[in-house]
């Protein structure tokens, strides 16, 4: 369980770098990026902001933060090994996520519709506010086939910020490690972390792969077939954690770690909507 939980879930995140490509920026234009730029924002700030305000870890925060304003799973899955989160959080974040993205499929197209959203208006609101792929795709294709269409595109492409991300929490936990050495005494961190630390090995792989995959080298039907491998492996790992965590662990944290995931769920759907009204997209 514990290998299936760790070393399996780091080649399903190299996989799934096959089936990402930098290209699919052009595609959705200026307004999506705009858009999402805000959404992020909105997630780790308001993010931060909360999990201080309720009392959670920051590696717990930054997990359904991450799960929330980027894609899911597949980002706290990404994550988690970077900045050595306890399978507990994983498992407590994973939960939050989908609960709300269970919500959001049902309740997206009729708000959609009682705002009178266009195709595009709403594919890119699903698109950036909907948190996992499968998600989006149920949620966008509800309101009609060109939203489903457009949503699709959105999310895949707010996807590649896990590259950024994943570097800028490896960044963070170095630093932290940094200053536990030097409250604690510790020998030098030129003598402790390597660059492995800084950058893991996998994720190197990931964005090789997304790189390589972005310049055309990595045919449509690979691409597709390394994503179906990648999803499969990663729900495995996924449930080898849960089956390793303790319940005991995740009850310490009450119902908090939910609460978060609300209140950044609803400021992301809220903040959204707002940022397409402005650019008079709605």
């Amino acid at each position: 369980i514990v290998f299936t939980s760790k070393k399996i879930l780091k080649f399903a995140i190299i996989l799934l770098g096959a089936s990402l490509s930098i290209g699919t920026i052009l595609e959705v234009g200026k307004f999506s990026l705009t858009v999402m730029c805000f959404t992020l924002l909105t997630c780790f700030g308001g993010g931060y902001l909360v999990g201080k305000a309720l009392g959670l870890e920051w590696k717990l925060s930054n997990l359904i933060s991450a799960g929330t304003g980027i894609c899911g799973g597949s980002a706290i899955a990404a994550i988690a090994p970077v900045i050595e989160a306890k399978d507990s959080d994983i498992a407590y974040a994973m939960s939050a996520t989908f609960i709300f993205d269970m919500i959001m499929i049902v309740l997206f197209p009729i708000f959609g519709r009682w705002l009178n959203l266009t195709d595009m208006a709403y594919g890119l609101w699903a698109g950036t506010a909907v948190n996992d792929t499968s998600s989006v795709v149920a949620a966008g294709y509800a309101f009609s086939e060109a939203a489903g269409d457009f949503a699709t595109m959105v999310k895949l492409t707010r996807t590649l910020a896990i590259i950024p991300t994943v570097i800028i929490f490896a960044l963070v936990n170095l630093r932290l490690k940094r200053k536990a050495m030097v409250i604690d005494g510790s020998s030098t961190l030129k003598d402790k972390v390597h660059f492995k630390t800084l950058l893991p090995w996998f994720i190197i792989f990931f964005v090789l792969l997304a790189i390589i995959n972005s310049l055309g080298f990595i045919s449509p039907t690979v691409s597709s077939n390394a994503k179906i491998v990648s999803k499969f492996l990663m729900v495995a790992s996924l449930a080898a954690i849960g089956l390793n965590t303790s319940f005991k662990e995740m009850k310490k944290s009450g119902a908090a770690p939910m609460l978060h995931g609300f209140i950044i769920s609803l400021l992301v759907v809220v903040v959204a909507i707002a940022v397409e009204y402005f650019m008079g997209i709605v």
